[in-house]
């Protein structure tokens, strides 16, 4: 699986094994009536369906609020993003980040690992301490001065 398109492994910012990966970064509110178990839902849906897809990224929900941080092949995360932009189960969906270049994954061993709210902060430190490419660090830094000024607060209060 991790031989295919996508799913290189490189431990430096411009070793010919990394994968060329396209990143999307976005919140939306949750639509009425989610909670926990809806969550855990999609959740499971995810790690069925993203290892054959080759993404992978972390998701974040708390105070009606979706947080996700998805990375793979740019086709697959299109697809990805036109099924989301279709579901039901949420709306107003934000775009905070979106690139694409030849970089280390971020959540390699995460076919989608849902993080609480209030750890949010704490993984996304964990990625940045061991993330050596620099899109990435740039990437990670962004969305923790968000959280600490206060424009992405609510992903942390239940």
């Amino acid at each position: 699986m991790f031989d295919e398109p996508g799913f290189g492994r490189g431990e430096v910012p411009g070793d010919p094994a990394l994968p060329l990966l396209h990143q999307v970064v976005y919140c939306s509110r949750a639509a009425e009536g989610i909670d926990d178990a809806a969550v855990a839902g999609i959740v499971a849906s995810s790690r069925r369906h993203n290892p054959e897809r080759g993404i992978t990224g972390l998701l974040v929900y708390g105070s009606g609020v979706f947080f996700q941080w998805i990375e793979g092949p740019r086709a697959r995360i299109a697809q990805l993003m036109e099924i989301l932009h279709e579901d039901p189960r949420h709306h107003d969906i934000v775009s905070l980040s979106e690139t694409e270049e030849v970089r280390e994954r971020l959540f390699p061993a995460w076919d989608m690992e849902q993080v609480d709210a209030g750890d949010i902060r704490d993984v996304l430190e964990d990625a940045l301490a061991s993330a050596k490419d620099p899109a990435n660090i740039s990437a990670l830094t962004r969305i923790l001065d968000g959280l600490g000024d206060g424009s992405l607060d609510t992903l942390g209060r239940d």
